[in-house]
């Protein structure tokens, strides 16, 4: 099977006002790359709007374009590991639909790729344009919080905009595990990485599709995913509250012996309240890592696809393509293979 030279996998939500204008702009920058030899992938991850008739058009359309349907919202993590689970480019450029990440700087990333004989360029935020000052402010907070908690190095002012090479792409594709953050699994696989620094545009059209609530479950998902200091930090809390205790449990005894009267019932429930609450937390870091290993138990597919359109190449061997029975571990047919088996039958 030959490979495309060149795979941009773009994850969607939500996107039918951008999807024409990213199309035009991704097809240039690829074709001024490579030529023909490029694939587009676009995932619709249970977009509410036109996103994927509109897609079905594009693919129509242009026979180098992937358009790929999965059967509900799994988040964009999940969407973006069906992309380059089922891409076959020998390099790949993951970028978000929204256009805030410059399309254009293709030329420059893959300069960059070969002059360093790197295997992973991700691109560094210098501005942020069109962006509040709290998201501006908390996504400095969360990159420099992940610095401190996790094990692996993983580069500040990040996102998912990077080119990889293929090699870097199939070690990042033998990790299974359900909750996913991309930028920092893409760091712990290793190989040569470089920065490239860029000033982030503003969105083209619409509205964010990652709010706060979002944003959070993504930090959970990053500092209990690449880090046991949580879990230090619990057992940090526990030894500190026991300390407490036994100094208490002197005050009192002390008290009692010297016929003092023991501190009224403010200081009581302010004690019961602090123990309370420090539980509470450790309980709920516990929790969280319980749940981790729950859900990775359960073994279930990454993601689910319910409709392609365009002659996707990839295998899906994280996740399953309902009606052809390919599932995790199945590597499924190139449907031009398939067409051509049933044509003979």
């Amino acid at each position: 099977m030959h490979r495309p030279q060149l795979s941009i996998v773009v994850p969607c939500y939500n996107e039918a006002l951008t999807l024409p204008q990213l199309h035009a702009r991704v097809s240039a920058a690829a074709k001024a790359e490579v030529g023909e030899d490029y694939e587009l992938v676009l995932i619709n991850d249970g977009s509410k709007d036109d996103s994927w008739p509109i897609m079905r058009s594009l693919a129509a359309a242009d026979p180098r374009l992937v358009a790929i349907n999965l059967s509900r919202n799994h988040g964009h993590q999940l969407a973006l590991t069906a992309g380059l689970d089922l891409c076959a480019g020998e390099q790949i450029l993951i970028i978000d639909a929204d256009l805030q990440d410059p399309p254009e700087l293709l030329g420059d990333m893959r300069k960059l790729m070969a002059a360093d004989g790197a295997d992973v360029v991700y691109a560094v935020r210098r501005k942020r344009e069109g962006e509040t000052f709290f998201k501006k402010a908390t996504a400095a907070a969360f990159y420099r919080l992940l610095d401190r908690v996790t094990d692996t190095p993983i580069p500040l002012d990040t996102g998912d905009f990077r080119l990889m090479s293929r090699r870097a792409l199939d070690a990042f594709l033998s990790l299974p595990e359900q909750a996913r953050f991309i930028r920092g699994m893409v760091a712990w696989v290793g190989f040569r990485q470089v920065p490239f620094p860029y000033d982030r545009a503003e969105r083209f059209a619409g509205e964010t599709n990652y709010p706060l609530s979002k944003m959070l479950r993504l930090a959970f998902d990053a500092m209990t995913g690449f880090s046991t200091k949580p879990l230090t930090l619990a057992s940090h809390f526990g030894v500190a509250l026991a300390g407490a205790s036994v100094l208490l449990l002197i005050y009192i005894a002390y008290g009692f012996l010297r016929g003092g009267a023991v501190p009224g019932w403010t200081s009581t429930m302010f004690v019961v309240v602090l123990l309370g609450s420090v539980q509470m937390f450790v309980l709920g870091v516990i929790g969280e890592y319980l749940g981790r290993l729950y859900v990775e138990a359960k073994r279930r597919p990454l993601y689910l696809v319910s409709d392609i359109a365009g002659p996707v190449q990839g295998s899906a061997t994280l996740g399953y393509r309902a009606g052809d029975g390919h599932h995790v571990g199945v590597a499924p047919a190139v449907p031009e293979l398939a067409t051509e088996r049933d044509a003979a039958e």
